[in-house]
């Protein structure tokens, strides 16, 4: 048995927030036999309820876990820029996990996108003479630059250059949910042996029972119709603009529903555009816990995601919500490009179609409209072999225990299939 730090700023428990990728990981280690403990900010963004999670204990167990929680300033928002501060003390107070916590680690994993925490998780390794893992789910400061549109000369952005580019010399080996982000990496002196992809995926525990839906949630989901579904969360970077035009361009075909399911700070906008174009054919659900998102994929025909035209993307992506719509057995439009990771096209789980396009988009829910009912089975099936074959957490938590523990690294990404 080991002893695994995982220290992420954004992480939560599924009773604070989503739960997500690194509270399945650090249940399925735990499970594994190691002792886990993951360490986040007390407040940051994305908690529940805007995040009031002051009244939440510092340290609690959790599925087999310990989440350990560091006190940490409140800002108003993500672009807040008293977020720096909240960056900059969150690694500071790092070096208290020394008193905190009684177990000394074997191995360190810290994870962007705070690289100011990995300063900090490099001092406690050594400390401990620990391994230390780099994870990158969010390539910074590149994004702040593509993105963001900040300049490269900006002084913040050049700090953390420096403390990226340290991170990759310095971690023992480097992993990511961006199958292309090597070649970002050995362009700033990585060494490529180090990299591993572990894609983010589902927890057969969440979706092999799920929670009914109430009768007044179902009540929203139009029936009698081909509908056309997105689940998740309604921000800018979704294009879901695109998602109503072409609800809009396929009004007149009163089979075809569309539906959104989930919140963002994008909702009351897309509910006035749908409302100022009339679109009768749109329907908005409220967001629904975790455990009821399979209840509400099942009555979708197709499941649609999408993404902005971002430079950024080339390095791959890897959406929550398209490993729910594979693990649902559902075809797939798939309206991002990610370079050379195609995930449902290999899979063969549904459409590829440009970001942002229109017409793409209304030919793909036209053909798969006009299917029969069977080929689309077959695609769900397709998708849902897929997801279970390479993205169960379970799964994924194998491979991490391998790269955390030093049994394997060089895990570069040639084909997608051969790197899961």
């Amino acid at each position: 048995m080991s002893t695994i730090w995982i220290i992420n700023q954004y992480a939560s428990t599924p009773a604070t927030g989503v739960g997500g990728r690194h509270h399945h990981l650090a249940r399925e280690l735990a499970a594994r036999g190691h002792r886990v403990y993951l360490i986040a900010a007390q407040w940051h963004h994305l908690l529940r309820d805007g995040g009031a999670s002051e009244g939440a204990p510092l340290a609690e167990r959790v599925e087999g876990y310990d989440f350990v929680r560091l006190p940490t300033p409140r800002y108003s928002h993500a672009h807040d820029r008293k977020r720096v501060l909240n960056w900059v003390l969150f690694a500071w107070r790092l070096a208290s996990l020394r008193r905190r916590i009684p177990d000394p680690p074997d191995v360190i994993m810290c994870s962007s996108p705070s690289l100011f925490a990995v300063m900090g998780a490099e001092r406690l390794a050594r400390r401990f003479g620990a391994r230390l893992v780099f994870e990158v789910r969010d390539i910074w400061p590149q994004t702040l630059v593509e993105v963001g549109g900040l300049s490269p000369r900006n002084p913040m952005i050049q700090v953390m250059q420096r403390i990226e580019d340290r991170a990759y010399r310095q971690a023992d080996g480097v992993i990511s949910n961006l199958p292309g982000a090597v070649d970002h990496m050995v362009s700033r002196g990585m060494d490529r042996h180090k990299f591993s992809w572990i894609p983010n995926g589902f927890s057969a525990a969440d979706v092999e029972r799920p929670t009914r839906l109430g009768a007044d949630a179902r009540a929203r989901i139009p029936t009698g119709k081909f509908i056309v579904g997105y689940a998740g969360t309604l921000g800018v970077a979704n294009a879901l603009d695109t998602f109503l035009d072409a609800a809009e361009r396929l009004q007149a075909q009163e089979e075809i529903a569309f539906v959104l399911l989930g919140h963002g700070k994008e909702k009351a906008a897309l509910e006035a555009s749908a409302a100022r174009r009339k679109l009768t054919n749109v329907h908005f659900l409220p967001a629904v816990p975790k455990d009821q998102v399979q209840s509400v994929l099942e009555f979708f025909d197709v499941c649609s995601i999408g993404l902005r035209a971002e430079s950024l993307f080339r390095f791959g992506v890897s959406p929550n919500k398209l490993f729910d719509y594979l693990i649902a057995g559902k075809p797939i439009i798939y309206g991002i490009d990610s370079g050379t990771y195609r995930p449902v096209e290999e899979f063969q789980a549904g459409i590829q179609i440009p970001p942002q396009n229109v017409e793409a988009l209304v030919e793909a829910i036209l053909k798969l409209r006009a299917l029969q009912p069977a080929e689309r089975r077959r695609m769900g099936e397709n998708g849902r072999r897929a997801a279970l074959e390479h993205h169960e957490y379970g799964m994924l938590a194998r491979r991490l225990e391998e790269v955390l523990l030093g049994g394997a690294t060089g895990n570069d990404r040639v084909g997608l299939r051969e790197a899961s």
